[in-house]
């Protein structure tokens, strides 16, 4: 069995896809930060938005992270284990 190992695609248009896209969301808010700022402070179903956003914040900024250290050739290590 020969193990040789195929060199990896990075992604690199996939993290500045995200990375706009993560870039855009940052900007907007801080942008149309009264009109967030309105929205979030008026209690009953509106009080989920901050928790709602900070999941979304959370999944797009996650993904152009990890696309970004993927691009750069960076990767969690695989542990092997080992069979007796």
């Amino acid at each position: 069995m020969s193990s040789s190992k195929s060199p990896k695609k990075r992604p690199y248009i996939k993290a500045i896809l995200w990375g706009i896209v993560s870039a855009g969301m940052y900007i907007a808010l801080f942008v149309k930060e009264d009109l967030i700022n309105e929205y979030f402070g008026k209690g009953g179903v509106y009080a989920l938005l901050p928790i709602l956003m900070a999941f979304l914040f959370s999944f797009v900024h996650g993904n152009f992270t990890g696309l970004f250290w993927s691009a750069l050739g960076v990767e969690a290590s695989k542990k092997v284990k080992e069979v007796k």
